[in-house]
């Protein structure tokens, strides 16, 4: 029996063109906003897969056909992908493309895949280390009026605690980097 290889994406969802329009909180709290409650997992998956349709047509459209939401947190804007190994380039293409809450309003906004992983476990303790990195980020950052924190979230910048540092936007795992559809096979 083969066992089925999946991908899941931690993705989280950022409001960039909100910076600035609330001037008494930091912009770390204005990009990392929360979403909607409107939005469900059902929208969400809906929208995900239109766009993967739209960019890679029929092929596309089957080769997501597993695509499943596992995890949907609108209070922290995060959501947790799990997708065929062989075809998680796809979704994440896709997400880079979207540009919008697929809801009736429809806020403005960018989806950041930020961490790739072969288990559920891994993601999980990289979304809650996000989180923690967050809300230290605005802590040391509350009150001041330009883009420290922002720059603190994304790596940049000096930092005033002892934090671990964050990382750049993706994290792949280690044991998830040699994918094996990468080599190239000959016929002989």
């Amino acid at each position: 029996m083969v066992r089925i290889k999946e991908r899941y994406l931690l993705v989280n969802i950022l409001y960039p063109s909100e910076i600035g329009s609330k001037p008494n909180l930091p912009d770390a709290v204005v990009v990392n906003q929360p979403t909607s409650d409107r939005l469900t997992h059902g929208q969400l998956i809906r929208e995900i897969r239109a766009e993967v349709a739209s960019l890679f047509g029929d092929y596309g459209s089957g080769a997501v056909s597993s695509l499943q939401i596992k995890y949907l947190s609108t209070a922290t804007s995060t959501f947790i992908l799990r997708v065929n190994r062989a075809h998680y380039r796809l979704v994440w293409t896709a997400l880079t493309m979207m540009d919008h809450i697929p809801t009736r309003d429809g806020k403005l906004c960018t989806y950041r895949v930020v961490h790739v992983s072969g288990t559920i476990r891994r993601v999980e303790e990289e979304a809650i280390r996000r989180a923690r990195d967050l809300m230290l980020a605005v802590k040391d950052q509350a009150g001041a009026k330009d883009n420290a924190a922002l720059a603190a979230i994304m790596g940049e910048g000096k930092r005033t605690r002892q934090a671990p540092p964050v990382q750049d936007a993706l994290n792949v795992d280690e044991d998830d980097s040699g994918d094996e559809e990468m080599q190239d096979y000959g016929d002989g």
